[in-house]
């Protein structure tokens, strides 16, 4: 059985999620849906048919799931009409544009019971997969601290769109989440936040810079340093070597502490005292091996696997709609001062 899946929106991620179909061997791109000129472009260069709207594709030729590359303030509608018909979708991070949007999607994929999953795909990582491992598997003890770096320096033209200069276009939002989302699934749930923000760079309505304390539920703490006004090689863009468009570094931006063992990502590097764990013993360095995959080729492969019933969601809506309730809090700490707590 080939699965068939459209891609609804035609930008800059659209675009790669359509070049991550190609190596695909049981499913294939069937159509692409944009109202704007790009998706007949688009479209035309995968030899596939271009729909402006989803009703369209829906009604014409419906595929098996929709990836939704749409704009963010559009994931809610466009998730629930593909509900509605019953199609399985992988929806682009943020899952909403609020915490009320993403539950909204939650809430309507539960009751039709069809399959939503959020597009963190970092998760999908090989290198992800065994640092999971490494940690599950009691290698670095009790999980005591993290430590995190988003710092990115986003040039001036960025900023000649004007939504860019606009509350909510900060690094937090378009940034964080997804490093919110490596926490989590490395290290449990965010149980209380504590955040500041600045946005004296720029001067413009959203933050240009945020330093965050977390709480994790097994007790571990962590801080997260995110910025887009900052020249370094700090961050995961910068050092994964995920996406081709961005400089690769040899730099780490995670650590993450344990009572035996220390691990940095994305290098995978490990650190441990082989006779005794003390400050005052010999500390060797290990670098683990891990395959190298595309996480995004690997995020669709799995996306058909859900829709034809071989699998579970690796990240599935409810785990999108947990990161945007740990980012309220972040933006809710920040504006009041207060320390935020999140429910298990």
């Amino acid at each position: 059985m080939t699965i068939r899946i459209a891609i609804a929106g035609a930008g800059l991620i659209g675009h790669r999620h359509a070049a991550a179909s190609q190596p695909l061997k049981d499913a294939v791109l069937c159509a692409i849906v944009d109202p704007a000129p790009i998706g007949a472009t688009v479209a035309s260069e995968y030899d596939v048919p271009h729909y402006a709207t989803l009703s369209e594709l829906i009604t014409n030729d419906r595929p098996d799931g929709i990836v939704l590359a749409t704009p963010n303030q559009f994931h809610v509608d466009n998730a629930l009409e593909c509900i509605a018909a019953g199609i399985p979708i992988l929806v682009e991070k943020p899952l909403a544009i609020d915490v009320a949007g993403a539950a909204q999607i939650v809430k309507a994929a539960d009751q039709a019971r069809v399959p939503v999953l959020t597009g963190h795909h970092r998760r999908h990582n090989p290198l992800i997969a065994r640092a999971k491992e490494v940690i599950e598997s009691g290698q670095l003890g009790k999980i005591t601290a993290v430590q995190a770096s988003t710092w990115l320096c986003k040039p001036d033209d960025y900023f000649d769109v004007q939504w860019r200069r606009e509350k909510g276009a900060g690094p937090v939002y378009i940034n964080l989440i997804h490093d919110i989302d490596l926490l989590r699934h490395l290290c449990g749930e965010i149980v209380s936040v504590h955040a500041m923000e600045s946005n004296a760079t720029r001067g413009f309505d959203t933050e240009d810079t945020a330093v965050i304390l977390l709480k994790f539920a097994d007790g571990a703490l962590g801080t997260v340093n995110v910025s887009d006004a900052v020249v370094s090689p700090w961050s995961w863009e910068l050092t994964a070597r995920e996406n081709p468009m961005y400089p690769a570094t040899d730099q780490a931006c995670y650590q993450i502490g344990g009572t035996i063992g220390g691990l940095s990502l994305p290098n995978l590097s490990m650190w441990t005292h082989p006779q005794k764990n003390s400050w005052w013993e010999p500390i060797s360095k290990t670098k683990l091996v891990f395959d190298f995959e595309d996480p995004l080729v690997l995020q669709l492969k799995q996306f058909a696997d859900v829709i034809a019933g071989k699998a579970e969601p690796l990240v599935s809506a409810s785990e999108g709609l947990r990161n945007q309730q740990v980012l309220d809090a972040v933006k809710s700490s920040a504006a009041t001062g207060q320390t935020v707590h999140l429910s298990t």
